[in-house]
């Protein structure tokens, strides 16, 4: 779960960074609220899927029924 955190922190700075290039090149003027929020819920979504699937070994945990 720690890894998860970190990764999921780096993501959001890094996708930080990209929306604030395209504000400043004036994309997101262009592109208006409306599809500004949807790139912005789909880029988060897409990290937090990575951030899951990388986040640690994935082990089988057998339980013993007696």
């Amino acid at each position: 779960m720690k890894w998860m955190s970190i990764y999921l922190i780096g993501y959001l700075l890094f996708m930080g960074a990209v929306f604030l290039a395209l504000s400043h090149l004036g994309i997101l003027d262009d592109m208006g609220p409306t599809w500004t929020l949807i790139s912005v819920l789909f880029a988060l979504g897409v990290g937090i899927m990575i951030a899951v699937a990388n986040s640690g070994r994935k082990d089988n945990i057998e339980i013993d029924s007696h």
